[in-house]
């Protein structure tokens, strides 16, 4: 039996970007809504953290669809 996230590409989706679709790839991956992916970003730059770091580092790596 294989795990439903096996079955989800890693990739930032063509439709539903906002800037450059990390958060929409992320929440097609995890099987979350991106508007939910996008607040929780926005709400975890309060922290202290390296957020937006690591939001352009998937933004390099993430293959586009």
């Amino acid at each position: 039996m294989t795990s439903p996230l096996r079955t989800r590409s890693f990739s930032r989706p063509r439709h539903n970007r906002r800037i450059a679709g990390v958060c929409a790839g992320l929440a097609q991956r995890f099987g979350m809504r991106p508007g939910m992916v996008r607040l929780l970003f926005v709400l975890s730059c309060l922290l202290p953290g390296p957020q937006i770091l690591i939001y352009l580092a998937l933004w390099a790596i993430m293959p586009s669809e």
